[in-house]
């Protein structure tokens, strides 16, 4: 069996929150914390007791990484996925010997390139010329490697014209695909790669993308991080799970990333109230159970933009003769109003009185219409098509991932809605 590329073997990584350095410090902190000890001891001769423990053992201890333990074997694609402080970056870090750890081991066989961030070690008053010869050089590369590849360089990045320019004067775009284009472009046996997707347009994530894929083709093993569950599916064919700085679980990437999905929802898909006395409501109507999944789904269940979602309402009239409406409000995560539904099309009780009795309703978004992101949906009970009865302003949230069929774009659409038009062309001439 052959040895794993990456063997990570019990690591913990502390941080200590407002103090001092555990382990791993650096040369600025020893100097930092020589200059400032003589301050301290006068803090303390003058009584000053807040500024003289500064630094003392009374500061919180935080555990980044606890205890992670996991082989990655040559060649292999693997994605680590978790929510923001689940400790990936701090992996990452170790890995890449920017930082060490508390306890435990790690053993990297070959060389291994970091793309952290993407562009650290750029000047911009230098041009992207000699950007290129000063960033690989940080990244390890000989000049002799750099003026091999720098034809190749400059044309995945598509600054030839402006190669000569000052960084400082490129737009976004240029300064990340150049960025990009030095660090992909060294010659590694394990790539790590962090976020790099999460910025650029369409075609410039489709030739990361493709980028990747070809190092991975070539029998180098790559670890990818990010928060895009479809570039994740994509690129890897395993994936480690972690949260709060364990790890939680390792294994094929689709079912990995799909309990990662359904255990991170942060905002309820599913809402029940047992005792009507304390369901949301009044003394006309309450709310009983509130749902949202995909059509013929279960709640909790992945919606993405190409299955759409349904909406589903049961609630309890208390009296008889109750001319009911629900009014829904849905809004982006910033509050922006996307559209408001009523039921002005249902076809038994709408414009009827309701005797008392427990009820069902439900409607279904349609399959692109909502771009990806988390939404927030507001329910109204409205008498009389006038009278606002009660509102429940979070009634549930919907959870819109990307489709893994979309192959042109990894990430959020500008924009709202995200329809998938009908478009035609035709030749006139």
């Amino acid at each position: 069996m052959p040895h794993p590329a990456v063997s990570v073997q019990g690591l913990w990584k502390e941080y200590r929150i407002g103090g001092q350095r555990a382990v791993g410090e650096t040369f600025y902190d020893v100097l930092s914390g020589a200059i400032r000890r003589p301050f301290r001891r006068r803090a303390a001769d003058d009584g000053d007791v807040a500024i003289a423990q500064t630094g003392a053992d009374t500061t919180d201890r935080f555990w980044a990484l606890r205890d992670v333990s996991f082989d990655i074997a040559p060649g292999e694609v693997v994605g680590i996925i978790g929510r923001n402080g689940a400790g990936k970056s701090t992996l990452l870090k170790i890995l890449s010997r920017i930082t060490a750890p508390t306890k435990g081991r790690v053993e990297v066989r070959g060389r291994l390139a970091s793309l952290l961030e993407v562009g650290t070690g750029f000047h911009p008053e230098l041009s992207g010329r000699e950007n290129i010869y000063l960033n690989g050089a940080i990244l390890g590369m000989t000049r002799r490697d750099i003026a091999r590849k720098f034809d190749e360089i400059v044309a995945f990045a598509e600054v030839e014209k402006f190669i000569d320019t000052p960084v400082k004067r490129y737009s976004s775009g240029m300064y990340v695909r150049l960025a990009f284009a030095v660090a992909a472009h060294l010659d590694a046996d394990v790539l790590v790669v962090d976020e790099v997707l999460a910025v650029g347009d369409a075609q410039f994530q489709k030739r990361c993308m493709q980028k990747m894929s070809d190092v991975a083709a070539g029998g180098r093993t790559v670890l990818f991080v990010s928060h895009n569950m479809t570039a994740v599916q994509r690129l890897c064919s395993r994936a480690i799970w972690m949260a709060e700085g364990r790890l939680m679980d390792s294994g094929a990437v689709d079912t990995l990333v799909a309990a990662y999905l359904q255990d991170g929802m942060t905002s309820p898909t599913l809402r029940e109230w047992v005792d009507l006395d304390s369901a949301p409501g009044g003394d006309e109507v309450r709310l009983v159970r509130a749902s949202v999944c995909p059509p013929d789904g279960e709640p909790g269940q992945l919606i993405t933009v190409a299955t759409g979602s349904q909406v589903t309402f049961e609630y309890v009239t208390l009296r008889d003769d109750l001319h009911l409406n629900l009014s829904v409000h849905l809004f982006t995560s910033d509050d922006q109003l996307v559209l408001n539904a009523v039921p002005l099309n249902e076809p038994v009780w709408f414009g009827k009185p309701f005797p008392k009795g427990r009820y069902r309703c439900r409607f279904e978004l349609p399959p692109h219409l909502l771009n990806v992101g988390r939404y927030r949906v507001e329910l109204l009970f409205v008498r009389d098509q006038s009278v606002i009865l009660h509102k429940e302003p979070s009634a549930l949230a919907i959870e819109v991932e990307d489709s893994p069929s979309n192959s042109l774009w990894h990430g959020r659409f500008p924009g709202v809605v995200r329809p998938n038009l009908r478009w035609t062309t035709e030749r006139l001439s």
